[in-house]
């Protein structure tokens, strides 16, 4: 197709975007007509590199061949189900799932998105423990599909929303790069969760129900809370009643190095877990996962949760079969080499490279942020843009994310099955981009 035609389309069929949202402005950009692995291909047969894994949902790879296999086969046999039977494919994801969780998670239900996981676990932990009142951090994103999940995404500002839904509030991200608080962990004591627990108490308006966050914070800005602080958060909800949630969308099934991402933090266990994104291998799955405890208080509180596509067969025979991929192939461990040999690089960019910051991140969720000035740490949000533009225009995609407002975070975000030699092509692309930047008088004027 061609660009003016495809131009033409968004102007007069397409529902307008918000120029300056993420997308925004998709009429400007490469249209994609296939990919194979690591890479996609636009309309003119320019192959990129995918460091953004499509919309996070493939980072095993693009048409990983096991998924085709499967997905033929599925196909072939059952499509479509109705939710009020039980069908082979959702039977046997249930028992593939439920014995690769940690104990004591085993119980799980599918929906379709991510944002219908974090919908239904709010509120399974209000089921469950007869509170209302959710907090979750203040640079959280949790979708956007729902008045509950978009109230509960306050990296998106909520004053956007007109409306937000009761009983949510947010607490301090532990954002050690950029202390809120101005403090250094570990003599900080954790004072911005003390902080943040003490106002939360003063804004509760019933029985609070529970905490939402990532184990890596990643559309907020990619942003690693310090060891030791979900320990401390976790206790800090024991003392209230409260359940202590994860949204594993972008941080499970191997990419953070291990298999679901809050075994980061040691010594934590979530009563609750969501996971979407890859989880399907790029068909629309989602999972909300729990204990028999739970489970059973909220059953008995009238809880359920369903979409009318939430068990179709084709959905959990790919979800069954990447979940065999990622522990049979070992994503977690080949997620743990592409962080080293990014990191690596980066490390060697950092002696030339002064717009770099800082790097954090695990396993293929890993992020660059850019300053002007390190030491105060300016951000450098148009020095980003110009990287970002000459990555793409050079074959290497990415997306860029921000924190309370910034635009200077480089998330990189590769397939799990990226091999080397596309790593060090990718990081050969970015040196480029960043050298190019910081010699750029414009992209240091903030």
């Amino acid at each position: 197709m061609e660009r003016a035609k495809a131009k033409e389309i968004v102007s007069t069929w397409a529902f307008p975007t918000v120029k300056t949202s993420y997308m925004g402005g998709v009429e400007d950009r490469p249209i994609l007509a296939k990919s194979k692995g690591t890479l996609v291909y636009d309309t003119d047969g320019k192959e990129y590199l995918d460091f953004q894994s499509g919309q996070m949902g493939a980072a095993l790879g693009h048409q990983h061949p096991r998924m085709v296999k499967v997905i033929t086969e599925t196909m072939q046999s059952l499509l479509h189900a109705s939710n009020t039977m039980l069908n082979t494919a959702r039977l046997r994801l249930h028992e593939t799932l439920g014995k690769i969780l940690p104990k004591p998670l085993k119980r799980s239900l599918f929906l379709v998105s991510g944002s219908d996981s974090i919908e239904a676990a709010i509120d399974l932990g209000r089921k469950a423990t007869g509170g209302l009142d959710i907090i979750g951090f203040h640079s959280g994103l949790h979708g956007s599909t729902s008045y509950l999940t978009r109230s509960l995404s306050f990296a998106w500002s909520r004053r956007k929303h007109t409306v937000v839904a009761p009983a949510t509030s947010s607490i301090m991200t532990p954002n050690c790069y950029r202390c809120p608080l101005a403090e250094k962990h570990p003599t900080c004591g954790f004072a911005c969760l003390k902080m943040s627990m003490e106002l939360a108490d003063a804004n509760f308006t019933s029985q609070p129900a529970g905490f939402i966050g990532e184990p890596i914070l990643s559309a907020g800005g990619v942003i690693v809370p310090p060891p030791g602080y979900f320990s401390a958060l976790r206790k800090e909800l024991d003392k209230r009643g409260m359940l202590m949630i994860f949204d594993e969308s972008q941080t499970g099934l191997g990419k953070t190095g291990h298999l679901f991402g809050f075994q980061l933090h040691q010594n934590v266990t979530p009563d609750i877990i969501t996971i979407s994104k890859h989880f399907g291998g790029g068909l629309p799955i989602s999972a909300v996962i729990t204990s028999d405890e739970i489970a059973e208080k909220a059953v008995a509180n009238g809880y359920f949760a369903t979409r009318s596509h939430a068990t179709d067969p084709l959905l959990c025979a790919a979800g069954e079969e990447s979940v065999k991929i990622v522990v049979e192939e070992d994503m977690a461990g080949k997620a743990r080499r592409i962080e080293s040999r990014i990191k690596a690089a980066l490390a060697e960019m950092s002696k030339e490279i002064e717009l770099i910051g800082d790097v954090r991140g695990h396993g293929t969720l890993l992020g660059v942020e850019l300053v002007t000035d390190r030491e105060k740490k300016t951000p450098a949000d148009a020095a980003t843009s110009q990287v970002a533009k000459q990555c793409l225009d050079n074959g290497l995609i990415f997306q860029i994310r921000g924190y309370q407002g910034t635009q200077n975070i480089i998330r990189l975000v590769p397939p799990m099955v990226s091999t080397d030699a596309e790593i060090d092509r990718g990081m050969a692309i970015l040196f480029d981009a960043l050298k190019a930047a910081q010699k750029s008088p414009a992209a240091k004027q903030q």
